[in-house]
């Protein structure tokens, strides 16, 4: 379980390899060469003996290159390949050699063997020809129930035209016949006394029949065919109780009494099953006691029927495809078809099948058929002529090893032909370095064994050469494996033997140093990966490869994928962020910050495009440039639409003062739409007199608004005066009438006064 879970975790990183990711064999923790093996199929052994660093178990098992390049010899490198070759090899027939069909070779090898490694894969090629005129048995089994009777009358002939047809696709043709109804016994037949010898007996549509049987095989293969059409002459019809037949039981007959029946080893077969009629199955025996299963062999007595009909179930569907596939028989369930056509039909089809396929096997087929295009997944090729030659490579790959010393084999057939490649198989699990291995071996302190470069200790010893035994406590110093007082023994993660720490293993990763402090797995990963990929783990400090900075390695330094095909970074729109562009400008967006419809300069960058590729002008004119450029889709259109608010509308003045338009959406691809007028738009010359008039009426109109607010300027003064002097009257009118403490005063002059002062006046002088 513990090498099956190891397994599981490299193979996720086994394609890490040449990307300088986690080192697959490393980790493995292998201490032996066959562990080494098992870890991954790129992963070698060093068996030289002074190799690698001090208590470091896993040191031998590397790539090879690393092997090499830290000082191993090719020569101490156990690294087996899986390998094939050939054993038998014989050239495809092209023709049927005669009588004799031994000598022809329809698949091509016959024989290789491969030697596999667990997880590395090798390949082999097979070719197959379906020869011209190869011999061909056709063995007709006919149900003969009341129900088939029309169909037997049609048949009396049918050997003779059988023959006229082959001999158009075979020159060796051989014919047989054989019959079948049901198990002659209740409730599949009629067995009461009056029915035993005339089970149509009291039937009078058809009151003469013979009693049911199982099956007979009435005819063998022969090139006689006359003699076909004599034995159907001969057939009656029989009359069984339930609808279904026992056409299995004859089926399997049929298939397995190669003898009887008279099958060719080296010809192709076809069984033609002639009913109008579903069949019994596997279990419908038990409805008469029959309980036990059929056995698959063949149980023809000398009378050349079926003896077992009554002792036996059905077959059932599995038992019967297996023993048809075994003797390499093709089923044909037909009554009135041309049965020539439907050779031809098989004929034009190669499929191959396996055989004895060992469960810890993996296959995979590519097909490359007739036109020469490789089909991976497929083994089958069709519509195939006579003398066609189609190939397919079949890799293998093995999934663990077996115990020592297993050898298995499979086949590899073309379905319903003799031949066969037979393939052998044995496994590369073992190192050839144990052959030189030494028991109690002076380099192991006489301690351990000796092989593939290391020891291994005898219960009670440590050491990389077995010098330290375990119960000796003056070797025990566990302040040489304590990195600082205080500490924990060699860090909590490995054990003090002999002065130095020993540490554990671990199925995440190494474990090393002085006090097995340090390791390959504890840095700092990015969506799960170690160090992203850009680096090694260095006793939990990412160490990140050229091009590549941060804790854990996953920021690039490359800045040439963020420029943009204008040749500024990012489009001028953003900045380079770890070899990405990080778009600033509001509503840019793409890899370069490219695509921006609502940018200022969207419709400007747009404009050159647009100018070059309608028109032909612009900067971008070149052809080649305007093609680097511009692979925006440009659609001409006679009227634009504005109402798509996804689309901005561009406008911009060519050089002959018109106005051009035209608008630039994105699309949910991702790819920009550009939609532009056919042409640009550009206005007419005015009419001098159209000019002239609309002055005059300007200023005429200018006028007559002037003078109207003139006119309504002295209206409204006029009002405003007379309202004013309305008020002073009905003031005036007040003051003069209605004032109730104003009275007009009165004078009175008495006579005496008068005419005293008069008097006196006139004394004076006065007057």
């Amino acid at each position: 379980n513990l090498v099956k879970s190891k397994k599981l975790i490299i193979c996720k990183w086994s394609l890490c390899f040449l990307q300088n990711c986690l080192n697959v064999c490393m980790s493995g923790s292998a201490t032996s060469c066959e562990e080494c093996l098992l870890i991954h199929p790129s992963c070698a052994w060093c068996a030289q003996e002074e190799f690698g660093r001090a208590r470091t178990l896993t040191s031998r098992c590397d790539f090879s290159q690393n092997l090499l390049k830290r000082g191993c010899e090719p020569r101490f490198i156990e690294n087996p390949r899986s390998v094939s070759s050939t054993l038998k090899n014989r050239p495809l027939s092209s023709k049927s050699s005669g009588s004799t069909q031994y000598g022809v070779t329809q698949i091509q090898p016959q024989k290789i063997s491969v030697s596999l490694r667990p997880g590395d894969q090798t390949s082999f090629e097979v070719q197959v020809r379906p020869v011209e005129d190869y011999p061909v048995d056709l063995y007709y089994l006919m149900d003969l129930s009341l129900s088939m009777k029309d169909d037997l009358d049609t048949i009396r002939n049918l050997g003779t035209k059988l023959a006229e047809e082959m001999k158009k696709l075979t020159s060796n043709f051989r014919l047989g016949f054989g019959t079948f109804v049901d198990k002659n016994m209740s409730p599949f037949s009629y067995t009461a006394p009056s029915y035993q010898e005339n089970p149509c007996n009291g039937y009078k549509p058809f009151p003469n029949c013979v009693p049911s049987f199982g099956f007979r095989n009435l005819l063998s293969l022969t090139d006689k065919v006359d003699r076909f059409n004599e034995e159907v002459q001969k057939q009656m019809v029989s009359r069984n109780r339930d609808a279904p037949e026992g056409g299995f039981d004859a089926i399997l007959q049929a298939a397995v009494c190669k003898e009887k029946i008279g099958w060719r080893k080296e010809a192709y077969h076809l069984l033609v099953f002639a009913t109008d009629d579903v069949p019994h199955l596997a279990l419908d025996g038990k409805l008469a006691g029959l309980v036990q299963p059929h056995d698959g062999q063949c149980h023809l007595n000398d009378k050349n029927e079926y003896s077992a009909s009554t002792k036996m179930d059905y077959p059932s569907l599995a038992l019967l495809g297996e023993k048809l596939a075994e003797n390499n028989i093709f089923l044909i369930f037909a009554v009135t078809k041309r049965h020539y056509v439907l050779y031809k039909n098989i004929r034009s089809k190669v499929e191959l099948s396996v055989w004895d396929h060992p469960e810890d096997l993996s296959l995979a087929f590519t097909a490359t058929c007739q036109d020469g295009q490789s089909l991976p997944g497929l083994r089958k090729c069709a519509d195939l002529k006579i003398g066609d030659t189609v190939s397919f490579n079949i890799s293998v790959d093995a999934r663990g090893c077996p115990p020592p010393g297993t050898q298995k084999s499979f086949s590899i057939k073309p379905v319903g032909f003799k031949d066969r490649l037979e393939v052998s198989v044995d496994y590369l699990c073992g190192c050839s370095c144990t052959r030189y291995t030494q028991n109690n071996s002076s380099r192991c302190s006489s301690s351990g064994t000796y092989t593939c470069g290391t020891c291994r200790c005898e219960p009670g010893y440590r050491g990389a050469h077995c010098e330290c035994e375990e119960g000796d406590t003056s070797s025990l110093n566990l302040g040489a494996c304590r990195e600082a007082e205080g500490k924990q023994v060699c860090s909590g993660r490995g054990e003090c033997s002999c002065n130095q720490c020993w540490c554990y293993e671990s199925e995440f990763g190494k474990i090393y140093g002085t006090f097995c402090e340090c390791d390959d797995f504890s840095c700092a990963r990015h969506k799960g990966i170690l160090c992203s990929g850009h680096g090694d783990c260095h006793c939990g400090e990412c160490k990140c490869h050229a091009g590549y900075i941060g804790d854990n390695c996953n920021c690039s330094t490359e800045t040439a994928p963020c420029v943009s095909e204008d040749g500024r970074m990012c489009s001028g729109r953003g900045s380079c962020v770890c070899g990405r562009c990080q778009c600033t400008e509001p509503g840019a967006f793409g890899d370069t910050c490219e695509k921006c419809p609502t940018c200022p300069d969207a419709c400007a960058t747009k404009r050159e495009c647009i100018e070059c590729r309608l028109f032909n002008t612009g900067k971008y004119a070149d052809n080649q440039t305007c093609q680097r450029m511009c692979k925006d889709q440009i659609m001409s259109v006679d009227t634009l639409h504005t109402d798509d608010p996804s689309a901005v509308l561009c406008l911009y003045k060519t050089e002959n003062d018109c106005v051009m338009k035209f608008t630039y959406s994105e699309h949910a691809s991702g790819q920009s739409v550009l939609k532009a007028l056919q042409k640009p738009e550009c206005a007419s010359a005015p009419d001098a007199l159209t000019v002239v008039m609309a002055v005059v009426g300007s200023i005429l109109l200018v006028g007559i608004v002037l003078l109207a607010i003139w006119k309504l300027v002295i209206t409204i003064h006029d009002r405003r005066e007379f309202a004013r002097f309305q008020s002073a009257r009905s003031r005036a009118r007040y003051e003069m009438a209605s004032n109730p403490l104003y009275k007009q005063p009165i004078s009175t002059h008495p006579v005496e006064t008068v005419f005293h002062m008069h008097s006196k006046s006139y004394n004076g002088g006065v007057h």
